[in-house]
């Protein structure tokens, strides 16, 4: 029987991972302060504070996999000094965010990083614990470095806004979209990749991305997925019609919209010049078996999830209705007719 230990494991990715892992008949132990949220079914949690230095002492025995989800200098070393010398295979979720380009499409794992001078930024966290953990490991590692992640769940709101805001109708406010481009994992396939990857033994490094598409393209597919979900159900709109209304960068900015994630942002939106960042190569993943679902059926998962979850629920990131509409009246404002 496979052993896989987790570290991590209650929060959304990590308890995908467990699940997959559970799915394979496998013994999965989640080690994890258990503050955000409960194991996958069927796995078992081991309560512990990670900056505690007894935290791994109820890990007994060899381990056949160990997944490492944090980028954190004080964690990631302590867990490396008490399971490597007990784990046959290592692997370290990272994040394509370590690269120091974001401007050449096509880019793969031999790309220059970032140097990780300050570990309080994720990006050089990220790059130290990968450095730390090459050193303590050697062949015996797999890093992962994945894209944007999606999929139900998503506790980020940056690609489940889109198709819940379309949801309530009316005029919504998009970037231009020439240029732009949208890369997207989901959360069921990166799981799955890491599930076999560990039991199979694959090492080496592994951008995890998703197939590149038009920023035009995602938003027609989450405009479709809305029309078959009312569709299906028979609703009749909430709301007024669907209008997508199109706005420039620099009034965006002037407005205080913020790029890609959080507060008043648009999400997925990036700089022209930041569009290698969303469309990197990801033939090794493909040939490591990483799987690509349709992304229409992405979609479709993540607007019955956003729905599930609560539509206009309060989000990480995106636009309120109060900052929309600020927006629009900037655009409106331009176009009236002068008296």
């Amino acid at each position: 029987m496979t052993r896989t230990l987790i570290l991590g494991g209650t929060a959304w990715l990590g308890r995908e991972i467990a699940a997959a892992a559970v799915a394979r008949g496998g013994e999965v132990v989640c080690l994890a302060r258990g503050e955000s949220g409960t194991v996958a079914e069927g796995a078992r949690l081991v309560r512990a504070d990670r900056h505690d230095p007894a935290a791994y002492d109820e890990l007994v025995g060899e381990w056949d996999e160990v997944v490492e989800l944090s980028s954190d200098p004080a964690l990631v070393g302590p867990a490396l000094r008490a399971l490597a010398d007990r784990a046959s295979h290592w692997t370290l979720v990272s994040s394509v965010s370590v690269y120091a380009d974001t401007a050449t499409p096509g880019a793969d794992e031999s790309a220059e990083l970032v140097d990780p001078v300050d570990t309080s930024r994720y990006a050089d966290a990220k790059v130290a614990a990968e450095r730390e953990s090459a050193g303590r490991l050697g062949d015996r590692l797999l890093v992962v470095r994945p894209g944007l992640v999606v999929g139900p769940g998503d506790p980020s709101d940056r690609f489940g806004w889109w198709p819940g805001r379309m949801h309530r109708g009316g005029r919504v406010v998009v970037p231009t979209t020439e240029g732009r481009w949208v890369q997207a994992v989901d959360v069921a396939d990166l799981a799955a990749f890491v599930e076999r990857a560990g039991r199979e033994g694959v090492v080496g490094t592994v951008d995890a991305v998703g197939e590149p598409v038009p920023l035009e393209e995602f938003l027609r597919e989450a405009r479709i997925a809305v029309g078959s979900q009312a569709a299906v159900s028979g609703a009749v709109a909430a709301g007024p019609a669907l209008e997508l209304v199109t706005v420039d960068d620099a009034t965006l900015l002037a407005a205080g919209v913020s790029w890609w994630a959080g507060p008043r942002s648009l999400p997925l939106w990036l700089p022209l010049d930041a569009g290698g960042f969303v469309r990197r190569s990801g033939a090794a993943y493909v040939a490591a078996g990483g799987a690509r679902r349709p992304l229409r059926e992405t979609v479709e998962r993540v607007l019955a999830d956003e729905l599930a979850r609560g539509r206009d629920r309060p989000r990480r990131a995106g636009l309120d209705p109060a900052d929309e509409a600020a927006v629009l009246a900037v655009v409106d404002a331009r176009v009236a007719p002068r008296a």
